[in-house]
C-alpha cells in the first residue's frame, strides 16, 4: 500500500511518525514521566538496597467470561484500602504465583480508587502467563502486582478514531469512556475473528446506546464484515483526529503503511505482541567469561535465545519499555533499541535483550548473575 507522505524515521513506541510541534513537545513530556516511573517500578538486573520495586498484594474480588477464551478479573487491596491512580493506556503488572511477570492493560474506570479491571485472553502456545491466569487465578487468589505504568497514554485529542483489533480492546475501552467525557469528536472501531471471540460486547453497546450520535461505535467481526483494510479503518476517523491502535502486529503494521495517505493528523499505538524483526543481523551471545556460546539468528531476538538455555530470565513486555528482561554486557558492542535505559545504563553496560542486538557477527559477553547455577 503506497504512502503518500513519506516518513522519514521511524515511528516511536507511542506510534508518531509526523507529529506536528505540539506533539513533539507531548511526546517529550511523555518519554519524560514514563521513563521516571519506569525507574521507579522496574527491578534491576541485580537487586539494589537502594531501589526497590513496589509490590503490593491484591485478591481477584470477581471474574467473569468476557468471550471466547477471555476472562477479566477485578482486583482489590484485601483491606479495602484505595488503590494508586491511572489513566487510560496503563497497564498493570501481574507476579504471577509461578514467578512469571506479565503486563495487561487496565480496562475498568479510573475513577474506581478500590478496584483495577484487567482482561485475559488464553493464549495457545503461548509463554504460560495466561494460562496461569486463567486456570490459577479464580476469585479469591491473591496475586502480587506492582503499580500502574503508562507506555500508550491518552492525549484527548479534540478528534480521535480508536482502533482495537480482539483483546486489544482492553486499553481502548477506557480512552473511548474519557473521550465521552471529555465531549471530544471520536469514533471506536473493534474488529475480531467473531462476534463470540470479541469481548465487552455488552458495554460497548452502552457506549454507543449513550452517544448522541450514534455512528460513533463500529463492531466489525471477520466472519461477517470480511477481514477490513487499513485504510478502511482509518476513513472512519473524523477530520484531522488522531489515531489510537492496539491490536495484532499485521493490524497495527497495516495501519502504519496507511497512515500517510489518510486525512489523520496522528497515529499512537501498542502491541499486544512483540514487533517482527524485519532487520536483524546474526551475532551471538556467550554466558559469562568461559560459558557457551548462543549464535542468534537474524530473525529472532536475543531474549528468545537467552530464554532458552536460562528459563528464570524474567521478561515481561518483549517490546523493550518495561525493564524486566534487562541483562548487563560485559564485552561487546550493543545495537541498543530499547526506550528505557538511560545513556548512563547504556554506558554501563545494560541491556534488553527482548528488543536490542549487536552488529552482524559480533559478540556480547554477557554476566550472568544471578543465573549461573543453570550453566552449571
Amino acid at each position: 500500500m503506497d504512502i503518500s507522505t513519506p516518513v522519514t524515521r521511524p515511528p516511536d513506541l507511542y506510534g508518531r511518525p509526523r507529529g506536528d510541534s505540539f506533539m513533539q513537545k507531548l511526546a517529550a513530556f511523555s518519554d519524560h514521566a514514563v521513563t521516571r516511573l519506569a525507574r521507579r517500578a522496574t527491578p534491576p538486573w541485580r537487586p539494589s538496597a537502594t531501589e526497590t520495586p513496589v509490590v503490593r498484594e491484591l485478591v481477584v474480588a470477581t471474574r467473569r467470561q468476557e468471550a471466547e477464551d477471555v476472562v477479566s478479573l477485578r482486583l482489590e487491596a484485601p483491606d479495602g484500602a484505595i488503590l494508586p491512580p491511572w489513566q487510560p493506556g496503563a497497564h498493570l503488572e501481574l507476579r504471577l504465583p509461578s514467578g512469571r511477570k506479565r503486563q495487561y492493560s487496565l480496562c475498568g474506570d479510573p475513577a474506581d480508587r478500590y478496584r483495577y479491571r484487567i482482561a485475559v485472553r488464553r493464549i495457545a502456545g503461548g509463554g504460560g502467563g495466561s494460562a496461569e491466569v486463567h486456570d490459577a487465578l479464580g476469585e479469591g487468589a491473591r496475586v502480587a502486582v506492582t503499580p500502574p505504568r503508562n507506555a500508550f497514554p491518552f492525549a484527548a485529542e479534540a478528534s480521535v478514531l480508536l482502533v482495537a483489533g480482539g483483546i486489544g480492546i482492553t486499553p481502548i475501552l477506557p480512552m473511548a469512556r474519557e473521550a465521552a467525557r471529555r465531549g471530544l469528536d471520536w469514533r471506536l472501531v473493534h474488529t475480531g475473528r467473531s462476534r463470540a471471540s470479541m469481548p465487552f460486547a455488552a458495554e460497548l453497546a452502552e457506549l454507543a446506546a449513550a452517544a448522541a450520535d450514534s455512528g460513533r461505535v463500529f463492531i466489525r467481526p471477520d466472519d461477517e464484515s470480511g477481514v477490513p483494510e487499513a485504510a478502511e479503518l482509518l476513513s472512519l476517523s473524523p477530520a484531522a483526529g488522531a489515531v489510537y491502535c492496539c491490536g495484532p502486529a499485521p493490524m497495527i503494521d497495516g495501519v502504519r503503511r496507511a497512515f500517510g495517505a489518510s486525512g489523520a493528523s496522528a497515529l499512537h499505538y501498542e502491541r499486544f505482541a512483540p514487533p517482527p524483526i524485519t532487520d536483524g543481523r546474526p551475532f551471538e551471545l556467550q554466558l559469562g567469561d568461559t560459558g557457551p556460546v548462543l549464535p542468534v539468528p537474524y530473525d529472532r531476538s536475543a531474549l528468545d535465545v537467552l530464554h532458552e538455555a536460562l528459563p528464570d530470565l524474567p521478561f515481561s513486555c518483549r517490546q523493550g519499555f518495561c525493564g524486566t528482561c534487562r541483562v548487563q554486557v560485559a564485552l561487546g558492542q550493543v545495537d541498543h533499541r530499547d526506550r528505557r535505559l538511560t545513556a548512563t545504563e547504556r554506558a554501563e553496560g545494560a541491556m534488553l535483550p527482548c528488543v536490542s542486538r549487536a552488529p552482524e557477527g559480533e559478540r556480547l559477553v554477557l554476566e550472568v548473575y544471578p543465573y549461573a547455577q543453570r550453566l552449571s
